[in-house]
């Protein structure tokens, strides 16, 4: 939400917000990495957080030239790869056991969707940066609503009669 108020120029403010965005996602990329077995659910983990990564250095720089279409070509980029990862976690965590993976699925495939949409409207004339506020907003929200289910069926499984 602060990005909204922050996006009319690509000052430090604005970049810094943009850089912050990648970052949370790569911290809690290692955090999700490191609670998931070896194999390829791990691996897809791993390869987001290290995206994560390298997208916010690539955003420091494209926030330096002051470009707002630079800006949101990397995050497009970002969008559509991390979304696809996020599909590819969902769909292998579906099992009985972690059944509620839908705001993963739906975060993902909406990041993919939008990824491609920015990098359209990045290629485009006077590219707006007002665009990554919502889905900043967006992924929070997704990200919280995912954080919170396993907490909520590990409270509901415990309320439950033996």
């Amino acid at each position: 939400m602060a990005l909204a108020h922050a996006h009319a120029t690509l000052g430090a403010a604005a970049i810094t917000l943009l850089v912050a965005y990648p970052l949370l996602d790569a911290v809690s990329s290692a955090v999700d990495c490191l609670s998931v077995s070896d194999g390829a659910e791990r691996r897809v983990t791993a390869f987001n957080g290290a995206l994560s990564t390298l997208v916010a250095v690539g955003l420091g720089v494209a926030g330096s030239t002051h470009e707002v279409s630079a800006v949101l070509g990397v995050f497009g980029v970002w969008a559509v790869v991390s979304g696809a990862a996020q599909v590819a976690v969902g769909i292998r965590r579906r099992g009985p056991e972690l059944a509620g993976q839908w705001p993963m699925l739906v975060a993902g495939g909406l990041s993919f969707v939008v990824g491609v949409f920015y990098d359209i409207q990045a290629a485009g004339h006077q590219p707006p940066l007002d665009v990554l506020s919502v889905y900043a907003a967006g992924g929070g929200i997704f990200f919280i609503v995912q954080a919170g289910l396993p907490a909520w069926k590990a409270r509901r499984g415990a309320a439950q009669p033996a």
